[in-house]
């Protein structure tokens, strides 16, 4: 668990004209549409003025941001360009000569730092499992060997594999791994000192996901993005990196499936989204930094979305539509006491059922259900202790805490999860939250029958694999569809 201390002040909601009734109108709506919500930070001019996590998530906890990473990749990238050590018009194969396959063409030769950053390299859809299948070992040659199916800088297409192949670039031309250069000149600086990084199975940072940060990290940097890249007294990030990352490059276009998220559909800049009302960094599984120069405004989200809507596109509307409007309507100190009453008491479901104590049982893993968590046959062991029980899969893997009535924390093999559990009849139910992740594994054991089926809430991108994602830090190659 990291060590917390405030990155940004903190205001009442009116003092800052902020709305209090608006931001519960906002919690209203997360809650109508199911969306599983683990935090919410806003800040309006400069101070927090609401802040929630729902339990078993915490403050100090750092929590996997997805593709919001990209954001903070493309700082990396300013900065290095700022040092004169990058261009915008320098070539993948110049700075990289050594990762070009032999028979690379024309177009790869000629695709740049911008069309890496903008993501209009020439590709039509997402090449990152194609580039990792051609060239398992060296994803920025496999990149260059999918084909190109369009001009390079005439369409954008989301595609992952632009931003890991920038992370490499930045490490080459500076000489710092990518965690170690955001370490020393952005996040020290800022005061960040937890930041977490997934790596693939080499070492490397994947760059296009897989920073770890709390949601006040997040926060702060949406405040530094604000301020044009400075913090107190010190410009971290040049002003004018900020104003060109954060604009319109290249527009954007509907989904295959026609889906109507409008703030995916208003540009693209450098690793950030255009938005109706300023821009966005977006990671999946709703994972925001949304970001109102116009209204002097930062939201930081972090969820574990399960539902069919998108959480993100939920979030930006639920701002434009109660947020928006209020601010500067700011309402009464009894509005402000309300609110952060609520937002002390937000929480996840636990488990219900009983405690049984003295019961214990084993059972064996069924995998036949879609993207288990773990291997089928994996050996199942529960056993009663003081509140709660200690669940041991496999016959020596490793042991988790479950805690009865509350949630109680264990890391068997580096990362922390943190789990509760009840007796229902003769079933056993476990919810385990791989906590610094969006995501959670349900465990339900038929005691009569010795099965029991493990499931995710939402599979991670990165693989189904319970045990991968335990440890700290991952290291894997993705597998993203």
């Amino acid at each position: 668990m990291s060590s917390q201390h405030a990155l940004l002040p903190r205001s009442t909601p009116a003092a800052a004209g902020v709305s209090s009734r608006a931001i519960a109108a906002l919690l209203d709506r997360l809650e109508a549409h199911s969306i599983e919500c683990h935090s919410i930070m806003v800040v309006r001019h400069g101070h927090v003025v609401a802040e929630g996590w729902w339990a078993p998530f915490s403050a100090e906890r750092p929590h996997l941001l997805y593709s919001v990473t990209k954001s903070f990749t493309s700082i990396a990238v300013g900065l290095a360009i700022a040092d004169g050590l990058l261009s915008l018009d320098d070539r993948v194969v110049d700075v990289l000569p050594d990762h070009v396959p032999v028979d690379v063409c024309e177009q790869g030769r000629r695709i740049t730092v911008h069309h890496l950053l903008s993501m209009t390299a020439g590709h039509d859809t997402d090449s990152l499992e194609e580039a990792w299948q051609l060239e398992p070992g060296d994803l920025v040659k496999g990149f260059l060997r999918v084909p190109f199916p369009e001009a390079e800088g005439t369409r954008h297409a989301y595609d992952n594999a632009t931003t890991f192949v920038l992370a490499r670039m930045v490490e080459r031309v500076t000489g710092r791994g990518l965690p170690e250069l955001l370490d020393e000149r952005l996040f020290r600086p800022m005061g960040i000192n937890h930041a977490e990084w997934d790596r693939v199975a080499g070492g490397a940072a994947f760059g296009f996901h897989g920073l770890h940060l709390t949601t006040e990290a997040v926060a702060a940097f949406g405040e530094l993005l604000l301020r044009g890249g400075r913090w107190g007294e010190r410009q971290l990030v040049p002003r004018g990196w900020v104003e060109l990352a954060t604009r319109r490059h290249i527009e954007t276009l509907p989904s295959e499936d026609g889906a109507g998220n409008a703030d995916f559909l208003c540009g693209y800049g450098y690793q950030f989204w255009m938005s109706r009302h300023g821009y966005h960094g977006n990671g999946s599984f709703g994972q925001q930094c949304v970001v109102v120069p116009s209204h002097d405004l930062v939201v930081a989200v972090t969820s574990g979305h399960t539902n069919a809507d998108s959480p993100a596109q939920v979030m930006l509307d639920a701002i434009w539509e109660f947020l928006l409007p209020s601010l500067d309507d700011t309402g009464s100190a009894r509005d402000d006491e309300i609110l952060a009453d609520r937002l002390r008491q937000l929480s996840l479901a636990g488990v219900p059922g009983s405690a049984a104590p003295s019961r214990s049982c084993a059972a064996r893993i069924d995998a036949s259900v879609e993207d288990s968590a773990l291997p089928g046959g994996t050996a199942v062991l529960v056993e009663p202790v003081a509140g709660g029980w200690l669940l041991q899969l496999g016959s020596t893997s490793f042991t988790i805490a479950v805690g009865h009535g509350e949630w109680r924390e264990s890391s068997p093999l580096g990362r922390p999860v943190v789990a509760a559990g009840a007796w229902q009849g003769s079933t056993f139910v476990a919810e385990v939250y791989v906590i610094t992740t969006p995501h959670r594994v349900r465990l339900v054991v038929d005691a009569d029958a010795g099965t029991a089926v493990a499931t995710w809430s939402t599979v991670p991108l990165t693989g189904p694999s319970l045990e991968l994602h335990m440890n700290s830090p991952l290291m894997t190659r993705p597998d993203v569809a």
